[in-house]
């Protein structure tokens, strides 16, 4: 009998690391179907596409999103007719999202090298939810970049990294 329980400790033993070395966020660079742009994604992503009105401008929108622990990490891309409007897209898609979880809407978007950027808390249907996002445009092609969940949902950390980890091509 006691090599049946010599035996079964190091198997639970092995059982329990190899769950440990299954992590919550697991990390995978994606291209979009364009080349456009890369991105890490902290699970695997699908992609979807729809019209979408960005304040009187209608575009196809696609859409590549991944969701962890009630977060979801998404990337949004569309063509406008030209630079202009792509560049006018960004404080527009902002401020629907900002509205979309209730959040207080500032009257200077947080301009960064890269586009804009937004860090708000807000609420749907009375849950807590907080939104991180950068937007950006490159010719006629804008893009937001955003992770939205209830507030506690995402790691400042998951969050950075997914984040920064944006890059046009």
């Amino acid at each position: 009998m006691p090599v049946v329980f010599f035996g079964f400790v190091p198997a639970l033993l092995a059982a329990l690391l190899l769950a440990g070395c299954n992590p919550t966020y697991n990390w995978r660079e994606h291209t979009s179907q364009d080349g456009r742009y890369k991105v890490l994604f902290p699970a695997k992503p699908a992609t979807f596409t729809r019209p979408v009105d960005v304040e009187g401008l209608r575009v196809e929108m696609t859409m590549t999103a991944a969701e962890v622990d009630g977060a979801t990490f998404a990337v949004g891309a569309a063509t406008a007719p030209d630079a202009a409007r792509a560049q006018a897209a960004l404080p527009a898609m902002r401020l629907a999202l900002l509205r979309n979880i209730g959040a207080g809407v500032d009257e200077a978007p947080a301009a960064a090298q890269d586009g804009l950027r937004v860090d708000a808390a807000g609420a749907v249907n009375g849950r807590p939810m907080r939104l991180h996002g950068r937007f950006a445009a490159r010719g006629e092609r804008f893009y937001q970049v955003i992770v939205l969940g209830p507030a506690d949902a995402a790691p400042p950390e998951q969050v950075e990294q997914f984040l920064s980890s944006f890059a046009l091509q």
